[in-house]
């Protein structure tokens, strides 16, 4: 048992208090990216939901990642944003237990939904003539809802073990939002039973949806070899192209957050922005400006704006 036992009612985010001289800079660059993701994102929802001919499993799925991620910067970013212009970082202890369950539901929800992206491109392309039967947009929308059953059933699980219990002081969590590992380790209890069961299942989920990516695509590329024609080829790289690049940016950034040992050094906050902040922005950003189809949704659109 750990001393100083009590009734926590808050906890205080120390966040970027490490770095005072920078905050302000910190709050225009993360809050331009922040209005950036948002506008990436909502884009993209209009885009698929106005033109008809995106209204397919594809971009169903695209954009259901869409609105996960703009939900997903929701349960972080303005908070953070909040926190670089006060001096008073705190959050109510059932605050911070929302925020972990969100940030890790919508989380391991972009996951799944990334996964599916990648089943979707493997079924267009390993079985093309199957494809429209195998998936319709009602099997995308069940598929959809899996994502995030799944996604939020890890979450509670994960936020129940580690908000079972009671904390201890200081009630000081050295990151700027209710980072699972800088939580439980303020648990009055021996929090390290904890930390490796809620550890383990972060990386068991991140790892497992990534290696069946990894699989999807190793069938995928075996097919577009076999095609003969070098047009052919591009045109299925090309669908690939922008879901690869995400998954890549996103389980890459992932990857150095929760695959760090312990007691490897380096900021834990810093180290978490990538992940936070920069990956949302890239995505919407990666998938509006690889894609074909987005763009000429996007210039119909203004040209009815015009005329």
């Amino acid at each position: 048992m750990k001393a100083n036992q009590t009734v926590l009612k808050e906890f205080i985010l120390v966040g970027f208090s490490s770095y005072p001289h920078v905050r302000t800079f910190l709050f225009v660059l993360f809050f331009g990216l922040y209005l950036l993701t948002l506008t990436g994102n909502l884009a993209i929802l209009g885009l698929t939901w106005a033109d008809r001919s995106l209204h397919t499993p594809m971009y169903l799925f695209l954009r259901a990642l869409s609105f996960s991620e703009t939900c997903y910067t929701l349960t972080i970013i303005p908070k953070m944003l909040a926190d670089l212009l006060t001096e008073k970082r705190s959050i109510s202890v059932p605050g911070c237990g929302l925020q972990m369950c969100f940030f890790l539901g919508l989380g391991g929800t972009n996951c799944i939904i990334l996964t599916l992206m990648g089943y979707d491109r493997f079924l267009a392309i390993c079985h093309p003539l199957r494809y429209p039967l195998l998936m319709t947009n009602v099997v995308c929308g069940h598929l959809v809802v899996s994502a995030w059953a799944g996604g939020f059933l890890i979450s509670v699980t994960e936020t129940a073990l580690i908000f079972g219990g009671s904390f201890c002081t200081p009630n000081l969590i050295h990151h700027f939002f209710c980072h699972m590992r800088a939580v439980v380790r303020l648990s009055c209890l021996d929090s390290d039973l904890t930390e490796l069961v809620v550890t383990m299942v972060s990386v068991s989920a991140l790892t497992g949806t990534f290696l069946l990516i990894i699989i999807t695509y190793v069938f995928i590329l075996s097919t577009v070899f076999r095609i003969p024609s070098a047009e052919g080829k591009q045109k299925a790289f090309s669908t690939c192209a922008s879901h690869l690049t995400v998954v890549i940016v996103h389980f890459g950034f992932a990857a150095i957050v929760y695959l760090k040992p312990e007691g490897s050094g380096g900021d834990d906050t810093l180290i978490a922005v990538p992940y936070t902040v920069i990956t949302p922005f890239l995505s919407p950003l990666i998938f509006s400006l690889r894609n074909r189809d987005m763009k000429n949704a996007f210039r119909k659109l203004m040209a009815k704006r015009s005329f």
